[in-house]
C-alpha cells in the first residue's frame, strides 16, 4: 500500500508503532500486541501485526483497555521468538507514534533486552505525535477560556483574575457537556475514587493503585502484601482523601468511596 502525506517529506524510512501490554511498568509489564507500520521515502508502507504470549497473566483492567484475554494468546508465540526478525523490521528506521516515548519505547526496549536482542533508539529520529500535541495544543486556562468563552484571558497568573474566568470556564463547560449543575453532581461525574488520581475503580469495583510500583493492583491486595509501602504513603503530601482510603486499607476496614458530604439542593 502507497500512502500520501500532505506535509510529511521521509529522508529514510519511518516506523509508526503502537503496542497493546499487559500494564505500564516495562520491568514488571509485557506486551501482548504490536502493530509497527514501515514507511518509505516513496510512500509505501508495510504493516508488521502480531499478538504474543506475554508469559504473565493478563491483568483484567488491560483486557478492559484493549480487549486481549489470556486464552486469545495462549497459542501466540512469545515475544523472544519473533525477537529478532521485529529487529530487523525496525534496523535503519526512524520511529514515530502517539505517546511513545513514555509509553511504548520504554516498554519494548525491555523486552528486546529480556531477548538478549539488540535494540537502540541512538542514532534514530524519534518523533512523538504526543509531544506535538501538548507543546501546539496548550491545556492551560487561557486555552479554556479561548475555548469556551470565546476571548483572550490578559490577566494570566493574577489570582483574582483567574479566579472569577475559572468560574465562568466551569459555567460554560456545564453547559457545553451537559454535566450536572451542582458541584457533588460534579464531584462524582469527574473524581473515580480520589481528587489526586493516586487510586481508580477496578474492573471488580475495587479500588486500585493508580500510580508508582503497585499500578493497577488493588489496594487490599497491597495491604496484605506490602503494608510498609502503605505506611510510606501516610508520610507524604497526598490529599486526606487519599490517606483516609490508605487508613481503611491497613485497618481492614471497606473501602468503599463515599460521594461528597455536601448534598444540598441549589435555590
Amino acid at each position: 500500500m502507497r500512502l500520501t502525506f500532505a506535509h510529511l517529506a521521509l529522508a529514510r524510512p519511518l516506523a509508526v508503532l503502537d503496542l497493546e501490554t499487559t500494564g505500564v511498568d516495562p520491568a514488571r509489564d509485557r506486551v501482548v500486541e504490536f502493530a509497527v507500520l514501515k514507511i518509505a521515502p516513496d510512500g509505501r508502507s508495510q504493516l508488521c501485526h502480531q499478538r504474543v504470549r506475554p508469559g504473565v497473566p493478563i491483568p483484567a483492567a488491560a483486557t478492559a483497555v484493549h480487549g486481549i484475554t489470556d486464552r486469545m494468546v495462549d497459542t501466540v508465540p512469545p515475544f523472544r521468538v519473533i525477537a529478532r526478525s521485529l529487529a530487523a523490521f525496525l534496523a535503519d528506521t526512524d520511529l514515530a507514534g502517539f505517546g511513545i516515548a513514555g509509553f511504548d519505547l520504554p516498554i519494548l526496549a525491555a523486552e528486546f533486552a529480556r531477548a538478549g536482542v539488540s535494540f537502540r533508539v541512538a542514532g534514530r529520529a524519534v518523533v512523538d505525535a504526543l509531544t506535538v500535541f501538548h507543546r501546539h495544543e496548550p491545556r492551560d486556562l487561557g486555552a479554556a477560556v479561548r475555548l469556551y468563552l470565546g476571548r483572550d484571558h490578559p490577566n494570566a497568573h493574577a489570582a483574582a483574575a483567574d479566579a472569577r474566568v475559572a468560574a465562568a470556564v466551569l459555567d460554560a463547560q456545564v453547559g457545553r457537556y451537559g454535566l450536572p449543575p451542582t458541584p457533588p453532581g460534579l464531584h462524582a461525574t469527574l473524581v473515580e475514587v480520589d481528587v489526586g488520581r493516586r487510586f481508580r475503580r477496578g474492573p471488580g469495583g475495587g479500588v486500585d493503585f493508580a500510580f508508582g510500583k503497585h499500578a493497577g493492583r488493588s489496594l487490599a491486595d497491597v495491604a496484605r502484601t506490602d503494608p510498609g509501602y502503605l505506611e510510606w504513603m501516610l508520610g507524604q503530601a497526598f490529599l486526606d482523601d487519599a490517606h483516609a482510603l490508605v487508613r481503611r486499607a491497613l485497618a481492614g476496614q471497606p473501602l468503599d468511596v463515599p460521594n461528597p458530604v455536601h448534598t444540598r439542593r441549589p435555590a
